[in-house]
């Protein structure tokens, strides 16, 4: 299958650090088919030869694993090319089009890897240039909006020029083995399946710590928070997989229908529920690694009194008869302790304790980064005389270490079924704006709240009111147990 893949923002960061190395892996692996090239547009005047020579700088900057030889680029850098666009001359994207129509690929896709607010700008540009044909596909890249108002907007423009099978909205994190692995873990065996309620689940944690603080994206963090980063939709898409009910059939939208209804599911906000239920936080100055490291208004573009939230944690509800009543808790924040994203089921304790001692409930912890697997966590007795005293065990499964092959990575994999045209990882339009439309009175409470955001050290794992938030149901976060 012969393929076109136009990257819009060929120059910027989210080129040169994911895209270019995922591509690069897929072509490493074998896995980018044959017949493709790669076309990337940007306002600089530059030769094919000139931005093959700085996409090999650039290469300088990534993981070493994932860095190409100097024969392994010569290969790859034949399917690159460069094109000079003016993204608001309707002129540009016409030699856009002769261009991919000399050819006429099985496959045209169109990766806007630009500041959101181009995305109506650009879509309205294919539309009218025709480059919105049956064969055509365009990504977009989050944050899609700044709220449920913006959302929509950007969803009507891209609907008028493409329709909604072509639109493919990309949520890095579902692109991760791990992620992918949730549904098999649900979906692919037998064992889980009738304890997966409220019934034998006392609650469920999601995890999303970053280690790192904002770098150089300060003037865009600034303006977006963790609520909007994070929460809107990667932790969100993680509890929608979590908690929705088994598919009819492994399709695209039959997985996206089910999804939805979770997210339609949820217990609403109210400015009453913001101040019960969630907790935003800002980091301060504290040490990490061994290291000082900076408070967040100490950071590059970053304003000098910002209430922006670098921490989020909440309490919600999934309100249905497989959930009602079982807490919900979503947590993020950058510099924490630790870099981890993991999620928690916790189950009820058994009905009628026979054993002396301290009787844990079991759990599961599903592993996302930087470790890729299961921990079951289970009781076991230390010996074998009677009253004997239990002691916790663990089941350790390592996906890494149990597929020995080379794993496709969340960008290789999310780029290769925007080629291949699979649907499923990702985000469907109601998706999008039913997530907004939850957060969002999150947002209004905290747009009127002239308190601001609590302050936590740099290396700890966030305001103590987080703790205090899980407390209130008798719980605690992982690590606090």
């Amino acid at each position: 299958m012969s393929f076109d893949l136009v990257l819009f923002g060929g120059t910027g960061d989210l080129t040169w650090r994911k895209l270019m190395p995922a591509l690069f892996q897929a072509f490493r692996h074998g896995k980018l088919p044959e017949g493709g090239r790669i076309l990337s547009v940007a306002r600089d005047e530059r030769s094919d030869d000139a931005y093959r020579a700085f996409i090999r700088e650039r290469f300088e900057d990534v993981d070493e694993s994932k860095r190409p030889s100097g024969e392994e680029f010569a290969r790859f850098a034949e399917l690159l090319h460069y094109r000079r666009m003016d993204l608001s001359q309707p002129a540009d994207y016409g030699g856009l089009k002769q261009w991919l129509d000399a050819r006429g690929a099985d496959t045209q896709v169109l990766f806007l890897a630009t500041s959101p607010h181009l995305f109506p700008v650009i879509c309205a540009q294919l539309g009218a240039a025709g480059l919105n044909g049956p064969r055509v596909r365009v990504v977009l890249e989050k944050p899609l909006g700044h709220d449920l108002a913006s959302a929509q907007e950007i969803n009507r423009v891209v609907a008028a020029a493409f329709a909604e099978e072509q639109a493919y909205r990309i949520d890095h994190y579902l692109g991760k083995p791990a992620v992918q692995n949730l549904s098999a873990l649900r979906f692919g065996n037998a064992l889980f399946e009738p304890l997966w309620r409220r019934e034998s689940i006392a609650n469920i944690q999601i995890t999303l710590a970053e280690g790192i603080g904002v770098g150089t994206r300060g003037d865009f963090y600034d303006r977006t928070g963790a609520l909007r980063d994070m929460v809107q939709n990667h932790a969100l898409q993680l509890l929608t997989m979590i908690a929705m009910e088994p598919p009819p059939t492994g399709d695209a939208d039959a997985l996206r229908d089910e999804k939805l209804k979770v997210l339609k599911s949820l217990k609403p906000f109210t400015p009453e529920s913001v101040a019960r239920d969630v907790v935003r936080g800002q980091y301060k100055a504290g040490i990490i690694d061994g290291k000082a490291v900076p408070g967040y208004r100490d950071e590059a573009k970053v304003q000098l009194e910002s209430r922006c939230e670098t921490f989020v944690a909440l309490r919600t509800e999934v309100q249905n008869w497989r959930w009602a009543g079982v807490p919900f808790y979503l947590r993020t924040g950058k510099r924490l302790a630790g870099r981890e994203a993991h999620i928690v089921v916790n189950f009820r304790g058994v009905p009628h304790p026979i054993f002396p001692g301290a009787n844990r409930a079991n759990k599961l912890v599903i592993k996302l980064q930087p470790e890729d697997g299961l921990e079951l966590h289970l009781m076991a007795a230390k010996g074998s005389g009677p009253g004997e005293l239990l002691a916790p065990v663990s089941l350790d499964l390592d996906f890494d270490k149990a597929f020995s092959s080379e794993r496709v990575g969340g960008y290789e994999r999310l780029l290769l079924d925007a080629i291949a045209g699979r649907l499923n990882l990702f985000v469907r339009s109601d998706e999008q704006e039913q997530a907004w439309r939850w957060v969002e009175p999150v947002l209004d409470a905290w747009a009127k709240d002239p308190s601001g955001p609590r302050p936590y050290a740099a290396g700890s794992w966030g305001p103590a009111a987080s703790s205090a938030l899980i407390a209130r149901d008798g719980c605690a976060w992982v690590e606090e147990q």
